[in-house]
């Protein structure tokens, strides 16, 4: 057996391990009665939750909605009482769960239906219950979690990956759709470019980049560019598929793909680069990027850090945080400065692509789901279950603005070899 089949396997095991335990009978409807206590829990849910138009099916087919709404976008059909107290004792950990098991389910446009939950949450502000369960950890990442966590998410075989990813650089980050109308591997292309021209790299520059994925970034930065990079990584499955790529392309001259730790970078470069990395950072390690970034960069050096954010300090969703992305932290922009500070870096520009993220995510899970039928070959249905929440979920959140997405430049701050305008993120200058 193979690594990747072995590393499936253990997840599966895992997830089976994590879910919530059930009493015997708990997954089948059931077929007991809904009673005066039961309705008023549903309706106790519904106000806890904001009175989102939605509905619940309880397991007898008995509706319930709030008063106030006449035509609910979607219905959320509850198995069991089961899954109806533990929606109650945690619904940001529990619906996952009974939802990725089966016995809870949506009856309308998924997407959708959670983008109208998380409206009504942020309108309730403070007086939401979810503040309240909320738990109060901290996500931290030593050298040892941080590879525990990463090889959780991103090694669980390219495969599974290539299927719904753009097929020329497999990027999983935030495409840029300059034009809406634009295919996913249009928009991902036209990503690098704004990522390169924000940086304005020159040929001959030699490039650092922080967390690489499948190495898609590296290669087109070396072949469209001309600069030399240096990329560091600790999933092993995607440090393999970058290599061998860049074998293949005839450009190993020009990349290297290092299976190390960001805290490991040696040397000096022109830039430093991540795409996609600082959510898997965790906020108590940022002074450590920090150094790390000052100790690379060169003194007239340009960095940029394109991460997932929020408007305000908090903790990821937790079934997210727990099940799918452990050790990962959206940070704010004033998280983010902890980085920059520091050091005195200058920010040189700041931008939101928060709306490009929800249409990346639409064409992910439009792959996505077109590919159920192969994905069951190799998983259950609990974790593709899983995984649809999750990018649907994501939809939701970039949509309704829970998460946000940033693009940050900066520079040392005597650097006065600047642009005055942003002209040159629009215009292609390497062939003037």
């Amino acid at each position: 057996m193979g690594k990747t089949e072995s590393h499936i396997l253990s997840t599966a095991k895992e997830l089976k391990q994590n879910r919530l335990f059930m009493p015997s009978g708990a997954r089948a409807n059931s077929s007991g009665n809904v009673n005066a206590f039961d309705r008023w829990l549903v309706h106790k849910l519904l106000e806890n939750i904001g009175r989102p138009s939605l509905s619940f099916i309880l397991w007898n087919n008995e509706e319930i909605t709030s008063p106030d709404i006449k035509k609910p976008l979607a219905r959320i059909r509850i198995k069991s009482r089961y899954a109806l107290y533990k929606l109650m004792q945690n619904p940001e950990l529990n619906f996952g769960d009974l939802y990725s098991i089966g016995i809870v389910d949506v009856e309308g446009d998924l997407p959708s239906s959670l983008v109208e939950i998380y409206r009504a949450i942020k309108s309730m502000g403070s007086k939401s219950i979810l503040r309240y369960l909320k738990n109060p950890f901290r996500q931290r990442n030593s050298l040892n979690e941080a590879r525990q966590n990463i090889h959780h998410h991103y090694d669980i075989g390219n495969e599974f990956y290539k299927v719904w990813l753009d097929s020329e650089a497999m990027q999983y980050t935030c495409a840029y759709y300059p034009d809406p109308a634009m295919t996913l591997e249009q928009a991902q292309v036209a990503k690098m470019h704004h990522v390169c021209r924000k940086l304005q790299l020159k040929p001959g520059q030699t490039v650092v980049e922080a967390g690489c994925g499948w190495g898609g970034l590296g290669l087109f930065m070396a072949r469209e560019y001309g600069v030399n990079v240096k990329a560091y990584n600790i999933s092993h499955e995607q440090i393999v598929y970058a290599t061998h790529k860049a074998a293949v392309s005839n450009m190993t001259q020009q990349v290297e793909y290092i299976e190390d730790d960001y805290r490991n970078i040696k040397g000096e470069f022109d830039v430093f680069v991540s795409v996609g990395m600082l959510e898997h950072v965790g906020i108590d390690q940022y002074q450590e990027l920090s150094d790390v970034i000052d100790r690379c960069l060169k003194p007239q050096g340009t960095g940029l850090i394109h991460s997932i954010g929020r408007n305000q300090p908090s903790l990821l969703n937790e079934w997210i945080a727990t099940r799918i992305f452990p050790g990962a932290c959206p940070p704010s922009i004033s998280q983010m400065m902890m980085i920059f500070e520091p050091k005195g870096f200058s920010i040189l520009d700041i931008e939101n692509l928060r709306l490009h993220y929800a249409k990346t995510l639409e064409h992910w899970l439009a792959r996505f789901d077109l590919s159920v039928e192969q994905f069951r070959k190799t998983y259950d249905e609990e974790f593709i279950r899983a995984w649809r929440l999750y990018l649907a979920g994501s939809i939701a959140a970039f949509t309704s603005g829970n998460m946000q997405l940033f693009q940050v430049v900066f520079t040392r701050p005597h650097k006065n070899d600047l642009p005055w305008s942003r002209a040159h993120l629009y215009k292609d200058h390497r062939h003037s």
